[in-house]
């Protein structure tokens, strides 16, 4: 309710028609050039005088200022650039707006709206600056409203002798019942009462709210809401629901009635909410069928697989291996190695919970694509994780004669250089490393199969990258059946001898039909790997566009680990427990705390953490390792711990995924409460990876709040992975499983996956009927919705 700029409404335009966002170009500063002196013969030297004299200086281009950002610009910024988009922006809240009560019967603890006139207004000093008004209401009842920020203008608008509404908090205060901050407008003497609850708006680039108040209104009153989903579907799934038409559902979300539900509306329960959260789910997974149904419209390299030849590297590979697998690895290879076969683009998430053997199983896929002719590429998120991979794929499969190449920032110039020479002319078969790989200089010859591991904490812009490298083996491929290159074809593709040749003729098949079709026509197998499992809701909404294998079955072998929750009150007793497992041959992981608001104050807590633990344990060799720390030091302590030349390894939080040193039965956390269950879960898997009893400390502070208590307790009763996330599903919401995803078409607005779960079947078959039946009512139910936002969904 305070008063806000008065910019003018944007003009209302028909349902999906765009609003026109301009922005000036910036202009190009050419500043000139001084020329360069020509080689000759020295000059004579000139006078004193004549060298003192300066040449005059070039003029400096003189600065275009920056266009200011009007409002409309922000409101693109929240995606509002449609009239259809202002009209589905819904109230996050209601304000009760239509009462008046009278300042006598306030009680400390409401939240109230009260009308009175000014009868003081000071400045004060108690201690810090502020702004006192008073007023009294029409029975004489007197009310403090306080203000510790302020405006000089507000002064001046609250004058003596002004009437205001005012609406806010009340608690008592020294000199009686005070509001502090309250939201006000200044009115006249009989001014009417809203007669509907006052909406308010989510706003997340500073619009004010009466300014989303007038566009949303404007928008509402030129935009027309018909029913976009045929009769059959609305009486299949719509009619059971009990819910209103669509144009009924919006306009009363956006101006309900006193006599409506409030607490219907608050909590989403109300049917209106309901129609619209159906309608949401329906277009998402109408987005996310057909993202499914586009993939297998794409060609692909069809890497068949040779395992009855003896002689295959993937039947060498599995020989070779020294433990059998699971049947959960066995069931989920048999899956991918199947799909690889087909024409189209594999793109499934590989989900397993820690140590379940997920890393065999995506070397036996890059194992198929080497033997059909193409390259396979690794792609992690942290140098350490990656060159563990590195480590690991080069043991099992370098003795099989197949070249892995290792891409990295930390390399040297001239082992970079080797590596990315190795990938462009096909030499390197499998190329593991970092977002390295998706840098502009970096090309394959024949890049089959993409590997993603921990996909979630990648963009989308960096998968997408990885994948495209494959426009080289398309180009290449045109190139062995006989069909012409392009002129940007011949440029970029690279490795065309007979070395990489398919040695299966079918992998030349649909590709070749046509040779010019744009890059996204041509894809190569996506294999995407996380070691947080997904709830099958989760799954069912934002995932639906992959395919999904399971590693439900952990390796034999595993042991258990014990979990303990420790008060930081005992420090010194587990600095005793590391000493003995230390002493006894162990090793010791010490995570120090997650601090978000500041990574420097992180690693200064890591260093001092490294300075006591040596101080308290001269007897052992104690590491440091955390992200500022330079990529061949980081190495250095690595393997340092690898070989046990290190005994305690302190560290933050680089050391989530991926590290695998079977001699660590001991991990400590510090400050345990500050971190997420997902992460905390990834951190106990770093032990138990032997065969001694593994402990997990958890040491936290008090007080705890209820949201980290719930989390240390899901931690002490439970090592399913599964269960885990779950309980973090219900305690987080969905953002910690998404990543990137959270930011495309894909992420619901209004539907909660834990309260409306019950609604997500009955959209997915809504959406499959209306493809298969109804395909023009599918794409303007998508236009109203999603307004071609659904490319997110490509990655």
């Amino acid at each position: 309710m305070h008063p806000e700029p008065g910019d003018a409404a944007p003009s209302a335009r028909p349902e999906g028609s765009a609003r026109a966002i301009g922005r000036g170009a910036k202009a190009a500063e050419n500043a000139p050039k001084t020329p360069k002196a020509e080689d000759g013969p020295k000059a004579p030297e000139a006078p004193k005088a004549a060298k003192a004299a300066k040449a005059p200086k070039a003029p400096k281009a003189a600065k275009v200022p920056r266009k200011p950002e009007t409002t409309a610009d922000k409101l693109a910024r929240m995606g509002l650039s449609r009239d259809i988009d202002l009209v589905l922006h819904l109230p996050m809240r209601y304000e009760d707006e239509t009462a008046i009560v009278p300042i006598d019967d306030l009680l400390p603890g409401q939240s109230a709206q009260v009308e009175g006139v000014v009868v003081d207004n000071e400045i004060a000093f108690r201690p810090r600056r502020q702004m006192v008004v008073k007023i009294v209401d029409d029975a004489r009842g007197e009310l403090t409203l306080r203000f510790l920020n302020f405006y000089g203008s507000q002064t001046k608008q609250l004058a003596v002798g002004t009437r205001v509404r005012a609406r806010g908090d009340v608690r008592g205060g020294f000199f009686g019942m005070e509001m502090v901050h309250p939201a006000y407008r200044v009115v006249a003497e009989g001014d009417p009462l809203p007669q509907s609850l006052t909406p308010v708006y989510p706003s997340t680039a500073g619009v004010p709210q009466a300014y989303l108040r007038k566009a949303i209104d404007r928008a509402l009153e030129h935009t027309s809401l018909p029913e976009l989903l045929p009769a059959a579907i609305a009486a299949a799934y719509l009619d059971p629901m009990n819910v209103p038409p669509l144009a009924q559902a919006v306009r009363m979300l956006h101006h309900p009635g006193t006599a409506e539900n409030e607490h219907a509306l608050m909590d989403g329960s109300h049917p209106a909410w309901l129609r619209i959260k159906f309608e949401e789910l329906l277009a998402q997974q109408l987005s996310l069928q057909r993202a499914h149904a586009a993939r297998r419209a794409r060609s692909a390299p069809l890497l068949a697989r040779r395992q009855d030849a003896p002689d295959s590297l993937v039947a060498r590979f599995e020989r070779a291996l020294p433990f059998a697998l699971t049947e959960a690895q066995q069931r989920v290879w048999r899956e991918i190695g199947a799909e690889l076969e087909a024409a189209h683009p594999m793109q499934r998430l590989l989900q397993g919970d820690v140590g379940s053997g997920k890393t065999i199983v995506a070397a036996l896929a890059a194992a198929q694509a080497i033997d059909a002719g193409y390259q396979a590429a690794l792609m992690a998120p942290t140098e350490i994780l990656a060159e563990q991979h590195a480590r690991k794929l080069r043991s099992w499969l370098e003795p099989l004669g197949v070249q892995v190449a290792w891409l990295a920032g930390s390399l040297k110039a001239r082992e970079k250089r080797a590596a990315v020479e190795a990938a462009a002319n096909g030499t390197a078969q499998l190329i593991i490393g970092t977002h390295a790989l998706v840098q502009d200089t970096v090309d394959f010859a024949r890049l089959g199969l993409v590997i993603v591991d921990e996909q979630h904490r990648f963009g989308v812009a960096q998968r997408l990258a990885l994948r495209s490298k494959a426009k080289g083996a398309r180009a290449s491929n045109a190139d062995d059946t006989g069909h012409a290159r392009s002129d940007e074809a011949r440029a970029t593709a690279v490795g065309s001898d007979k070395r990489h040749a398919s040695p299966d003729p079918r992998t030349a098949t649909r590709r070749d039909a046509d040779p010019d079709a744009d890059s996204d026509a041509f894809q190569p197998h996506q294999l995407m790997m996380s070691a947080t499992p997904i709830p099958r809701t989760l799954a069912m909404t934002y995932y639906a566009d992959l395919d999904v294998s399971t590693l439900d079955e952990l390796p034999p072998g595993r042991t258990p680990v014990l979990t303990k929750l420790v008060s930081d009150a005992r420090r010194d007793e587990v600095i005793a427990r590391v000493r003995q497992a230390a002493l006894g041959g162990r090793q010791v992981y010490w995570v120090c705390p997650l601090i978000e608001e500041s990574e420097a104050l992180q690693l200064q807590t890591a260093v001092d953490t490294h300075a006591t633990l040596v101080a308290a344990l001269p007897e052992l060799a104690v590491g440091l390792v955390h992200g500022k720390l330079a990529p061949a030091d980081k190495a250095a302590v690595m393997s340092g711990f690898i070989d046990n030349r290190i005994q305690l390894l302190v560290a933050t939080t680089v050391i989530e995924v991926g590290v695998d040193v079977p001699n660590a039965s001991l991990m400590v956390i510090e400050h345990a409460e500050r971190f997420g269950l997902a992460q905390l879960h990834q951190l106990r898997g770093r032990v138990g990876r032997g065969t001694a009893a593994s402990v997990c400390v958890l040491v936290y502070a008090n007080p705890l709040s209820l949201t980290a208590r719930a989390r240390l307790s899901t931690m002490r009763e439970t090592a399913d992975g599964f269960e885990i996330a779950r309980r973090d599903l219900e305690i987080r919401g969905p953002g910690e499983f998404l990543g990137a995803r959270q930011s495309g078409a894909a992420m619901l607005r209004f539907a909660d996956i834990n309260e409306d779960g019950w609604m997500i079947e009955p959209a997915r078959s809504a959406a499959t009927r209306l493809l298969s039946d109804f395909p023009a009512a599918a794409q303007a139910h998508l236009d109203r919705w999603l307004g071609g936002r659904e490319h997110f969904l490509k990655a």
